[in-house]
């Protein structure tokens, strides 16, 4: 997992990085998600450099939380891809949500792999088994439900 800030008022970076190798950690220790070790780039950004890409690449001209890209054609075969985060819509979702700015970065980044490993929440079976999966792996860093707000440890798989 590398870690770049190229924008955005991130605190405590050095600690945010040991935070995302953590949620990332949690997703690799399923042997039913991933095969092997893989690289993955996260980018603590900002809302207007986040905005830019949304637009460019989703045809959305606004800030979102997180993006993910797969990596593109001629990357090695152990990159996965870049998850890109939106400092201002993460810190404000954070704090309308009452979560701390830390469990939702972790959330952010769970999610975003799981885009990386090919999950959508397009259809609502796929967004049910997307959700069950964040859910169980937030429990294992402690982090509680961010659909029901509750710390639910017994998610079926």
């Amino acid at each position: 997992m590398d870690l770049i800030h190229d924008g955005g008022d991130w605190p405590e970076p050095a600690r945010l990085a040991l935070l995302i190798d953590r949620a990332a950690a949690e997703v690799a220790a399923r042997p039913s998600l991933m095969a092997g070790a893989l690289d993955v780039t996260v980018v603590l950004s900002s809302d207007a450099a986040v905005a830019a890409l949304n637009a460019q690449f989703r045809g959305k001209d606004k800030p979102t939380n997180v993006l993910s890209f797969p990596a593109g054609p001629g990357a090695p075969a152990s990159t996965l891809g870049e998850i890109v985060l939106a400092f201002e819509t993460v810190e404000r979702e954070a704090h309308d949500d009452g979560i701390t700015m830390t469990d939702h970065v972790q959330h952010l980044v769970v999610h975003g792999l799981l885009h990386l490993l090919g999950f959508d929440h397009e259809a609502a079976e796929a967004a049910e088994r997307m959700e069950q999966l964040e859910i169980a792996i937030l429990a294992n860093l402690g982090i509680a439900n961010p659909y029901t707000a509750a710390l639910e440890t017994g998610i079926k798989e």
